[in-house]
């Protein structure tokens, strides 16, 4: 077999076991598309299985949004999730630049703080933290879930900024200095720029694992105006059966904000990876 036929057959066997990959992480998306499609709930529970909806019908889609309160789930579940992604990310380039920049003691101890509050599971901090909520009478609060989230979202944001701010030179900081600049100043207006990219990434996992979060709302909120949608999709599951076409559909929604991000993101991370800080 000569060299040309051995970079083929290697390029073939790549493009099989991605195209698998592809097959493999797409099926879940959609046979819930596919689920979401169908019309009546014997349809989707028929047997043999019927993979393709026939005919083709939006009447989950209509029962989400014009009889149910999927509009307003997912006004609160953007502005819980923009909110503690904003402030988590806001709060975290000031301590990352923080522990990056300055020496003091207990710094090593401080980001390994950071790592072990990801690793107490949630339901441990369920009671102090309703308690908290209660005496503050944030129950049943948009704002008080959105502080929730962001506390959440704070230590991983930290460490990941960190190594972001280690990555830019010291350079950059002592010549917005020698021009002025103070140390806020130099960091919005410098260094910031520099690692968008790393902003941006930081910005979609806090604001992706807000969107998704279900433990906390379904604890912390019960009436229905002020419900999330994984909140409002839990609510489907019903005592003796559960809404698949409507929670399918559901989903499907719920998807477009956060794919409208990662496009929006991708964008300016490219823009953010190209800009440069000094001038030539």
């Amino acid at each position: 077999m000569t060299a040309a036929s051995k970079k083929q057959v290697w390029r073939f066997f790549k493009f099989a076991v991605l195209s698998v990959f592809l097959v493999l992480t797409m099926f879940p998306f959609l046979w819930m598309l596919l689920t979401s499609l169908k019309g009546s709930q014997g349809e989707i529970y028929a047997f043999p299985v019927r993979y393709l909806p026939d005919p083709v019908s939006f009447v989950n889609y209509a029962a989400m949004l014009w009889k149910g309160n999927f509009a307003r789930y997912l006004c609160n579940s953007f502005f819980t999730s923009s909110v503690a992604a904003a402030c988590a990310v806001f709060i975290s380039i000031l301590a990352s630049y923080v522990i990056s920049r300055f020496r003091f003691r207990f710094k090593n101890v401080l980001l390994l703080f950071f790592l072990v509050t990801q690793m107490i599971p949630m339901f441990i901090m369920l009671a102090p933290l309703y308690q908290m909520l209660g005496k503050m009478r944030m129950l049943n609060n948009l704002y008080g879930l959105a502080m929730l989230y962001t506390n959440m979202m704070i230590p991983f944001s930290v460490v990941t900024l960190c190594g972001f701010f280690d990555g830019v030179p010291k350079s950059l900081e002592e010549a917005a200095w020698i021009d002025g600049c103070g140390y806020l100043q130099a960091l919005f207006q410098v260094i910031v720029p520099v690692i968008m990219p790393g902003i941006a990434a930081t910005f979609i996992f806090a604001f992706i694992n807000s969107w998704n979060e279900l433990f906390m709302s379904v604890m912390f909120i019960d009436v229905d105006k002020f419900k999330t949608i994984p909140v409002g999709l839990n609510a489907l599951i019903l005592k003796y059966d559960i809404k698949w076409g409507e929670m399918a559909a559901g989903t499907i929604m719920s998807l477009i904000p956060t794919m409208c991000l990662f496009t929006f993101a991708q964008k300016y991370m490219i823009e953010g990876l190209t800009a440069g800080s000094v001038k030539g």
